[in-house]
């Protein structure tokens, strides 16, 4: 099988990217050049195969820009595919679509979203950047989702399974960052980043119409996730557990959560069909919190608080450390600390690293699996609280692919490796804490950025 670039832009061999991408055959490349594309565009039933992908790439993550219009692109029932290096802004109704084009027994398949900027939506209600019904066996990693409407989510899942979330930045959300609902399974969520998250930095559950679950007898919102070495900065609550059932909840720092630490709810109420959310897991998260908050944990009706197993996790009232103690009398923990401060290297700052004498180092429920946390450090057993494992490190690699960007982090900063095709190249440098600190254009292939611990690349 022969692999074609088939070139869009101007100049280019097609003009627009809807009839590139439905030439395309598995394991060609429609390689979008800078512009700025006027969406809709649906892209119907278009498939790669298993090692030969069609992938839908802007030349320049930064320079190939998706502005206006309902939405970028709508893929409906598709598969193998790989969508990266673009930006999305500006749309009315969601960013970006992918469904099962109301086939719920032929799922969308087989998809990564890789390297993408959704900015600023043009809309106030229950607009989402990334839209996904019905998609299976997915990969959303190294995205930005920043400026999101007020009323929609970054990402919201409806009937999803078998996805991984890892290494995005989400800033300034609405509802939610990430909403999994509607019989959604199967998720992971890690090393991502939550500022400002809006009303619920993760929605685990919600309520969804009858008519939309998938599969339409779920018993469940949402079952069998795992949210793992994820930083929370402010939001309403950084967790709500909706009716969902089998959520492990672990390893997260959660820093100064705006009302409460996390929520217990059922909003799809039918005691014939659907379990009461319960039989969570909320252990070995880290959580510093103020006085201002309601309470730390909310728990609605019809739910199942006593089957939740807190366990390992710390709690840190900044203001008054007394009170850390946790209040809810239909939960029980083991192994918790309540009221020590955890000697955050500088939490002002963002810099959530534990310090050598942190209360928090080796004080973990033990972990069956191998899991590494936020800067890809592997846990100790017992391990760390938090996101963070105890001790320093010297460098941290990660390569997506031979077409992105290769990073190489140290104590100091953090080495980039560009390839030439994409210079220059746009980054922003972003404080832990939200705070933008420069954007740089980079003219050279590798260059090394010096950073403080507390700060981060986007690109």
């Amino acid at each position: 099988m022969t692999a074609t670039t088939l070139t869009v832009g101007i100049g280019q061999q097609f003009q627009d990217p809807r009839t590139a991408c439905l030439s395309a055959k598995p394991g060609d490349t429609v390689l979008m050049y800078p512009a700025e594309y006027k969406g809709s565009y649906f892209i119907e039933n278009i498939n790669g195969i298993q090692n030969s992908p069609i992938i839908i790439r802007g030349i320049h993550r930064d320079s190939v820009v998706f502005s206006g219009g309902s939405e970028s692109f709508h893929f409906s029932d598709c598969s193998y595919l790989i969508i990266e290096n673009f930006t999305i802004k500006g749309q009315t109704g969601n960013g970006m679509n992918c469904d099962d084009a109301g086939t719920f027994d032929t799922p969308a398949h087989h998809i990564i979203f890789r390297n993408l900027t959704f900015s600023t939506m043009n809309a106030s209600g229950n607009n989402d950047q990334l839209k996904l019904s019905g998609l299976d066996n997915f990969i959303i990693e190294e995205c930005t989702f920043e400026d999101g409407s007020a009323g929609g989510s970054g990402v919201d899942m409806v009937g999803c399974h078998n996805g991984v979330f890892r290494k995005n930045v989400f800033i300034r959300q609405g509802s939610n960052c990430i909403q999994a609902k509607g019989g959604t399974q199967y998720i992971r969520i890690e090393q991502n980043s939550f500022i400002d998250g809006g009303q619920r930095a993760l929605n685990l559950g919600g309520s969804t119409g009858l008519q939309f679950f998938r599969p339409l007898d779920a018993p469940f919102e949402a079952a069998d996730m795992l949210v793992h070495a994820n930083i929370f900065i402010r939001s309403t609550t950084p967790i709500a557990y909706v009716g969902s059932v089998r959520i492990k909840v672990q390893h997260n720092t959660i820093i100064f959560p705006e009302r409460w630490i996390f929520r217990i709810l059922q909003e799809t109420v039918d005691p014939n069909r659907f379990l009461a959310c319960g039989d969570n897991v909320f252990q070995n998260n880290l959580i510093v919190f103020k006085s201002s908050i309601s309470r730390q944990v909310n728990i609605g009706g019809n739910t199942d608080p006593a089957s939740f197993m807190l366990r390992n996790n710390l709690w840190y009232n900044i203001d008054n450390p007394i009170s850390s103690i946790l209040q809810e009398p239909q939960l029980k923990e083991s192994g918790g600390i309540y009221g020590k401060d955890p000697l955050l290297k500088n939490i002002e700052l963002g810099d959530f690293r534990l310090m050598n004498s942190s209360p928090a180092i080796g004080a973990g429920f033990p972990l069956s699996n191998n899991e590494i946390d936020f800067e890809y450090k592997p846990f100790k057993n017992p391990p760390s609280i938090g996101a963070y494992e105890g001790d320093e490190i010297s460098s941290i690699s990660s390569e997506s692919n031979q077409y992105s960007i290769r990073t190489t982090r140290t104590l100091d900063g953090i080495w980039l490796t560009i390839p030439h095709e994409f210079l220059p190249k746009k980054v922003t440098i972003i404080h832990l804490n939200g705070a933008l600190a420069k954007t740089l254009l980079i003219q050279h292939e590798t260059i090394f950025i010096p950073l403080d611990y507390h700060q981060f690349l986007i690109w």
